[in-house]
């Protein structure tokens, strides 16, 4: 797809997502959408053309720092409801309570208690997000290991990149099964028919970009504007199934 039909299709999406807000505004909609995926695999680029031309009032994307001392003795959930969507509010998380499967196992920074606790935890959560009417929708950005390793060594040499190194970055690679093992189990445990996975497969950023806005607006807008939008390409974003963990559908 051409450059310029890209940018086309973009607009056009981007018009359905006012319209789809115009309408979960007006009806008190709560919208959540956790955004997961590795270093790299194009979370931030996906945000910022989902709320580009949203109302500043009702979206908000939420990328937490990492807990306090404070935040580390509460429950661990707690430091995220304050985030969670009110009546006619669209919540983005830039990475979510998902960091404890991910980076927290990967690089220690929870015990695998408190890992277990969370993997037990998260699906009766989630069930209480769903049963309360919030609208939940959970993807994974999937990324092979030679575009990521591509994406960080650009991120060294652009200065407009420079605020996306982090100190994680010089690992990504080295523990890349380390991630792959922890991705795996946290599908594994936490897909669930209160809050499914989607994969979005990203090393083509525009396609991946495009796609994930054909899956939002499939998924939360009203029938009179999600049936002009042509599904999302099934090879790009397709629902998790344990399958996809040994067939060659996710990066190994």
């Amino acid at each position: 797809m051409a450059k310029d039909d890209d940018d086309g299709e973009l607009e056009a999406l981007q018009v359905a997502l006012v319209r789809f807000q115009q309408h979960a505004i007006e009806a008190g909609e709560r919208d959540l959408v956790i955004f997961e995926g590795r270093d790299t695999a194009g979370k931030d680029g996906a945000i910022k053309r989902i709320v580009e031309h949203l109302s500043i009032r009702s979206t908000r994307v939420v990328a937490l720092p990492k807990p306090t001392e404070r935040e580390r003795g509460q429950w661990y959930f707690q430091r995220y409801v304050e985030h969670l969507p009110a009546k006619g509010e669209l919540v983005i998380l830039n990475r979510s309570w998902y960091n404890r499967a991910g980076v927290e196992k990967v690089m220690g920074f929870s015990t695998p208690e408190e890992q277990e606790i969370f993997l037990r935890d998260v699906p009766v959560f989630e069930r209480m997000l769903t049963g309360s009417g919030v609208q939940v929708i959970k993807l994974w950005l999937d990324i092979s290991r030679k575009e990521q390793a591509d994406r960080l060594e650009a991120r060294k040499t652009d200065p407009l990149k420079a605020l996306k190194i982090s100190p994680l970055d010089a690992v990504a690679q080295e523990k890349w099964d380390d991630y792959s093992a922890a991705r795996d189990e946290m599908l594994r445990r936490t897909h669930t028919t209160d809050a499914p996975w989607t994969i979005v497969h990203t090393d083509k950023k525009p396609k991946a970009r495009l796609n994930i806005i054909r899956h939002l607006l499939k998924q939360l807008a009203p029938p009179e504007i999600a049936d002009a939008i042509d599904p999302p390409d099934p090879d790009v974003v397709f629902p998790f199934e344990p399958a996809a963990l040994t067939d060659g559908r996710l990066e190994p």
